[in-house]
């Protein structure tokens, strides 16, 4: 079978939204219709549903003022997120090579996103039992550590939205499938600052997260160290990757500007 080259698969309205975006650069603040169905090449009637389309989404909005058009808030929202994920990434990756270097074990950064986990970046073991890379999955927040990190520090209300739209499955013996105990489990993440994953997801594997925090003290995210259950022994977690994961969080919020 011949494989097809991703030209092909291109969606012409999608991309002549894209080159409608992109029109506003530099000092281009404002422009109307007609300068865009200049620039683009399209009939007006064309450019001014891209635009409403756009603008339905808040992507584009319209100065009535002069009834010209120009970015809205969601691409501003969009490239801060660009640029927060990118930051974090970038601070991280020194960080996850000290503590793969420290216990060689697999360590992860995750963020919360749309009610799931969602890894980021992984620094692997060099060991050939591992867990196996997680990176742009989304993952259930209630039994991974990271997940219970980011739950056990939402305000009431985000907490009880989250838990009316999950359906807490049972993956594991050790899955806690019940909101009451779950929430008993993240006041003691919260109390303790860490978050355990007992084989909640997968059988055999067990993970241990804490949050990262930036300049403003929110927190964008968590550190993780995963493995096989054989390796993570409960004693090993109290006296070796605790403290190793808490180091790893507070070293990385303060690269991200959170105040010791």
């Amino acid at each position: 079978m011949v494989k097809k080259d991703k030209s092909e698969y291109i969606i012409q309205a999608v991309s002549h939204a894209l080159d409608l975006l992109e029109q506003f650069h530099d000092d281009v603040d404002e422009l109307g219709v007609t300068e865009l169905s200049k620039r683009l090449k399209l009939h007006k009637n064309n450019v001014f549903r891209l635009l409403a389309t756009l603008e339905s989404r808040g992507y584009i909005e319209q100065n009535k003022a002069t009834e010209n058009y120009r970015l809205g808030l969601k691409a501003l929202e969009l490239g801060q997120t660009f640029i927060r994920q990118m930051g974090l990434l970038r601070q991280a990756k020194p960080i996850l090579e000290q503590v793969v270097e420290n216990c060689n074990e697999t360590a992860y950064v995750a963020i919360y996103k749309d009610q799931h986990t969602v890894y980021l970046d992984v620094i692997e073991t060099s060991l050939t039992v591992r867990v196996v890379s997680r990176v742009g999955s989304r993952l259930p927040t209630y039994c991974t550590a990271s997940g219970k990190v980011h739950m056990a520090f939402m305000s009431d209300e985000e907490l009880d939205d989250l838990l009316a739209n999950s359906k807490l499955v049972r993956h594991t013996p050790t899955t806690l499938t019940s909101p009451e105990a779950l929430k008993t489990e993240l006041a003691k993440v919260r109390e303790q600052g860490y978050a355990f994953d007992n084989e909640e997801l997968d059988q055999g594997v067990r993970c241990i997260a804490a949050p990262i925090r930036d300049y403003t003290r929110r927190i964008v995210g968590a550190i993780s160290i995963s493995g096989p259950s054989m390796r993570i022994e409960s004693d090993r977690v109290e006296n070796e990757l605790i403290p190793l994961v808490l180091k790893a969080s507070s070293d990385l919020s303060t690269r991200l500007g959170y105040p010791k």
